[in-house]
């Protein structure tokens, strides 16, 4: 036993280093095999991208749909009429209902005469302004020999260059200035027209975007030659508008 005990305590230092080697042999194995697991599994992770339920964009309807966007820009000339077509006629076209409340009614009246007398004034300071031209041929568009009602059923619903506004009225002569002028643009012309469908008076509203004001003057001799349907029912001097968009040569 004495002996056993000699040779423990003569090896004791060396088992312990040998086990304490084997020991951190063991514990780097076991993080080598660790992080090699680790990068195998992240190897095998695979992206797999599927392309599912993704519509692709119609070709033919998209052309069809800039086609139609392009035929409602300012300036087509695509699918545009030069009939003329009386706004007042439109289902959406409702008069002015007075209230009830006569403080709104008579403020309503005061402002649309203050806004009508401004619009006056600057249409006779423009007026001077419009060139003087000579008697100018035009092309026509006519309902002569038709009646109200025929006039009502086929009247142009589409897209226009001539918009007039004159209420239980259509024209028989329609004078066409659209074409006439090298540049384009949209003049409004106030008019007052008697029982017998005669044009009284034409006076175009100003528009800065028009430069050449010979447009304006164009607008008003097509204004002037209108003619409307006799109406003994209607006022002495009915007020509307004629919308002239003239088109760019």
């Amino acid at each position: 036993m004495g002996k056993v005990n000699e040779i423990y305590r003569h090896n004791i230092y060396g088992v312990i280093s040998t086990l304490s080697f084997h020991i951190i042999v063991l514990i780097v194995l076991l993080t080598s095999n660790l992080e090699y697991g680790l990068q195998s599994h992240k190897e095998e992770i695979i992206l797999d991208f599927k392309i599912e339920n993704i519509k692709l964009p119609d070709i033919e309807k998209e052309q069809q749909k800039i086609a139609f966007l392009t035929q409602q820009m300012p300036g087509s000339s695509q699918s545009v009429s030069n009939q003329g077509v009386n706004d007042a006629n439109k289902e959406n076209a409702k008069p002015y209902v007075p209230s009830n409340d006569p403080f709104f009614d008579k403020a309503y009246n005061s402002e649309i005469a203050a806004a009508k007398q401004i619009v006056s004034d600057v249409n006779k300071t423009l007026a001077k302004k419009i060139p003087e031209i000579g008697d100018i041929k035009m092309p026509e568009d006519n309902t002569e020999g038709k009646t109200r009602e025929e006039v009502k059923q086929s009247n142009f619903k589409g897209k226009s260059n001539i918009h007039y506004f004159l209420t239980n009225r259509f024209h028989v002569r329609l004078p066409i200035p659209v074409y006439l002028a090298e540049g384009g643009g949209e003049v409004v012309v106030d008019i007052v027209v008697g029982r017998d469908g005669r044009v009284l008076s034409a006076d175009p509203r100003p528009n800065p975007n028009i430069a050449d004001l010979t447009i304006l003057a164009y607008a008003k001799q097509a204004a002037e030659k209108t003619w409307f349907n006799e109406d003994a029912s209607a006022s002495e001097k009915q007020k509307g508008t004629i919308t002239y968009r003239f088109v760019a040569q």
